[in-house]
């Protein structure tokens, strides 16, 4: 499993948005963003504005504008962060809507499908038991993954 840019560009975009947030009530620039984690400009405007869509970050507009997080970094998962930028956590490629550009011919008879769907689940309640301030407090040590709904 690999992420791209977006993800970790994005992810140290909200990392700074959360660790700057209680110390400055005003909204956080691109300009900013870009100079405090030498990201270019246009690629962190695409990933800010993806990070919008999905509420994670507010924009606002003006002379005194920029984003800022949507919810309490308590409450901003890290897998609804991934999802937002990769479009899931864990691709199976199983799936029919997925296969369909996959040539299989084992598909029928594939005992590896339910390996990939339990990878998918694992990620899911493990990153969805990990929330923003516990990556920017750096209390990993303490997450576990949530319990199944």
């Amino acid at each position: 499993m690999k992420f791209t840019t977006k993800t970790e560009y994005g992810l140290i975009c909200l990392i700074y948005m959360a660790k700057n947030s209680e110390l400055k009530l005003d909204p956080i620039t691109i300009k900013e963003l870009v100079q405090a984690e030498q990201f270019s400009q246009t690629y962190t405007e695409k990933i800010m504005q993806t990070l919008r869509n999905a509420d994670i970050v507010r924009a606002q507009h003006g002379n005194q504008g920029g984003y800022t997080l949507a919810r309490e970094p308590s409450r901003i998962t890290l897998r609804e962060i991934v999802v937002a930028l990769e479009g899931s956590t864990f691709e199976v490629f199983c799936k029919p809507g997925v296969r369909e550009e996959i040539i299989c011919t084992h598909f029928p008879l594939c005992g590896v499908k339910p390996v990939w769907e339990k990878t998918k689940t694992m990620l899911d309640d493990l990153y969805q038991g990990i929330s923003l301030e516990m990556i920017a407090k750096n209390q990993l040590q303490t997450a576990s993954p949530a319990s199944p709904s």
